[in-house]
């Protein structure tokens, strides 16, 4: 089957470990995803329903908006790839724009330039809710006009709320399965746990989530799966769970030459 890619750049997006993530995951009614960021194992997988979460308010409006309005959206955002909006200043013009506004429709076709356009295709936001991320310099930043219209048509079947993980748990019921994409564990000791907190995921929340897996398990007896690093306190904190790991590309530096394989850790929870 040709897989579908995200419209989204996405740090830590699962396109290439789709495959492993939909193996590893049981039949069910509904796939819900408390960290849904690009959507990846949502475009790849095929659940009569999914109920896809995330804390970023700019993300879910995206998508709903898309889902609502797909046409309208996709003309709208479709004006903006053009050569001028390809500068410096455009692009720091249209984010200063971003920034100010309060339309969700608006908001939605600005994030999606904001995302081709920037550095990387980070999202990331400075400590008063300004979009930061520097222009990308890209040749030519590609409209992903059938990956956006694949994702609106997918959208029919999924539901679409902004929150955190712990309101999407309490949420699940019988039929679902959960699959969970949190913000990976720093790989080594040395990492700056400081810096890595203070991105809104912290060491408690990564012991917070594995224990809601374990209560959402043995209360609801369904199945949830975790993706991390695969390290000494992944393989602590989900003690419970059946772990195997898998090895992905990585890109670790900037200067392309650090790209080297990396372990994932996958912890599957069973009733």
């Amino acid at each position: 089957m040709t897989k579908s890619r995200a419209f989204l750049k996405w740090a830590g997006g699962k396109f290439k470990l789709v495959d492993e993530i939909a193996a590893r995951l049981p039949q069910a009614e509904r796939l819900v995803e408390p960290f849904v960021g690009a959507g990846s194992v949502f475009l790849n997988t095929d659940y009569p329903s999914y109920l896809l979460s995330d804390i970023n308010p700019d993300l879910i409006g995206l998508y709903e908006t898309l889902k609502q309005t797909p046409e309208r959206y996709l003309a709208e955002s479709n004006k903006l790839f053009i050569d001028s909006n390809n500068r410096k200043e455009a692009y720091y013009g249209l984010r200063a724009e971003f920034n100010q506004c309060h339309d969700r429709f608006d908001r939605a076709v600005l994030f999606l330039y904001l995302n081709r356009y920037g550095y990387n295709g980070l999202c990331r936001y400075n400590k008063s809710g300004g979009f930061n991320v520097p222009f990308g310099s890209y040749k030519r930043p590609y409209f992903p006009e059938k990956e956006l219209r694949f994702f609106a048509e997918k959208a029919q079947k999924a539901t679409f709320l902004c929150e955190g993980y712990a309101q999407t748990f309490a949420r699940t019921q019988p039929g679902d399965v959960v699959y969970c994409d949190p913000p990976y564990l720093p790989l080594s000791t040395t990492s700056n746990f400081t810096t890595y907190a203070s991105g809104g995921f912290s060491l408690d929340d990564q012991a917070m989530l594995a224990t809601h897996a374990e209560k959402t398990v043995r209360d609801k007896r369904l199945a949830v799966l975790i993706s991390n690093h695969d390290t000494p306190l992944a393989r602590k904190l989900y003690d419970k769970a059946a772990l195997d790991t898998i090895q992905v590309a990585r890109s670790i530096s900037q200067n392309g030459r650090g790209r080297k394989k990396v372990d994932e850790l996958m912890a599957l929870y069973r009733a």
